[in-house]
């Protein structure tokens, strides 16, 4: 029996990155309905690698700090004018609604129909969830 040769595996190394592609990418992450997974895959990156990336420059935004590459968010220029919003009131009708509720519960050969008054609804929901437990 003679001993195996044993060949130890090539060393894998670790791809770098640059600041500038870097920010590119966060940049494109921060965009609106943009998936990091998207452009995680466009880029051939592991998802979870970019994730780490972008949770990085956030939170470096958020204690204040500056990173050391300079984002710039694409906002395309609108060309209407910025909407504001208008308060309104909308008003309830005080008049009760009229009319029926109507139920019709089947179970097997029995068929069991109620009608229910609308000005009662929310005791009728609490009656039919306690029939149909």
């Amino acid at each position: 029996m003679s001993p195996q040769e044993f060949t130890p595996a090539t060393s894998r190394t670790h791809r770098r990155y640059s600041a500038a592609f870097k920010a590119e990418v966060i940049a494109a992450c921060l965009q609106p309905g943009v998936s990091i997974a998207s452009v995680a895959l466009a880029n051939q990156l592991n998802a979870n690698f970019l994730r780490g990336w972008v949770k990085a420059y956030r939170d470096q935004q958020l204690a204040g700090v500056t990173a050391n590459t300079h984002i710039e968010p694409r906002i395309e220029p609108a060309s209407c004018p910025p909407t504001t919003l208008v308060p309104i009131t909308l008003q309830t009708p005080d008049v009760p609604p009229s009319g029926d509720i109507q139920i019709e519960i089947r179970r097997q050969q029995t068929v069991c129909q109620v009608t229910w008054p609308t000005s009662q609804a929310a005791a009728c929901a609490q009656w039919l969830r306690e029939i149909l437990r």
